[in-house]
């Protein structure tokens, strides 16, 4: 299929066939999902792929036994991990230096090598890094004091990063949706679930939160909701 026929294959499916999937396909996808957009290039997430038949119960569970769950074949939870900031932070810095070595004229690496280990070793974690909002407000006061003189980022409170780490992951999941798509497997993916109960089905540590849940398998015949339903074009373009 070409990029439109996948964007209009692809729907929230509410019932699956008994049809298994192909485990290793849907590994792929994910991978392909990994290539998604990401803010800084920080990727913050982490992408849970179960199989087991146990686990993909008390996962139907804790997402309220919806239908959309409870026929999967598969689920895969995509994990923001904010958390992970500083470890992530100097694994891009060494894939950044490395490029830059590759990538760049002799003259140039000095000074750019300076600005990645400025950007990755003391802004990103200085962003990142959280405690009961204390550092967000210090942030908050940075820049709107700085704004005074240049244009800024303003949104920079500990829950402004924590939204953020969440757009972010939202774009890997829908990544994986299209790349299942392709596959001609569908999914759903679902928001409506007990976080508490997810983590601790997987076994997440405190700092970890679920962004998504998304159910996998192949529409069965009623699984789809009717007609594609969207607002007219022109009541959410502008062109400028």
């Amino acid at each position: 299929m070409n990029l439109e026929e996948i964007i209009n294959y692809r729907r929230s499916v509410r019932h699956y066939k008994v049809d298994p999937l192909d485990a290793e396909k849907v590994k792929y996808c994910i991978e392909l999902a990994t290539l998604a957009p990401n803010s800084s290039n920080m990727q913050l997430w982490e992408f849970y792929h179960v199989t087991d038949t146990t686990i993909l119960k008390k996962l139907s569970e804790a997402c309220l036994n919806q239908g959309a769950a409870t026929t999967a074949q598969q689920m895969v939870v995509f994990v923001t991990r904010q958390d992970l900031y500083r470890k992530r932070a100097a694994k891009i810095l060494d894939l950044e230096t490395q490029n830059i070595l590759k990538n760049t004229p002799e003259l140039k690496q000095a000074k750019r090598i300076k600005t990645r280990k400025l950007y990755y070793g003391k802004v990103m974690p200085f962003l990142y890094m959280s405690f009961f909002g204390f550092f967000g407000i210090i942030r908050k006061i940075l820049v709107n004091i700085i704004g005074l003189f240049r244009p800024i980022v303003y949104q920079v409170s500990e829950n402004d990063m924590r939204v953020v780490v969440h757009k972010t992951c939202a774009l890997a999941a829908q990544t994986f949706m299209l790349a299942m798509a392709n596959e001609k497997y569908d999914t759903c993916p679902m928001e409506g679930f007990d976080s508490k109960k997810v983590k601790g089905i997987l076994k997440l540590p405190y700092g970890a939160e679920i962004n998504m849940v998304v159910s996998c398998g192949i529409r069965d015949e009623n699984g789809v909701w009717g007609d594609r339903m969207r607002l007219p074009f022109h009541e959410v373009y502008r062109k400028i």
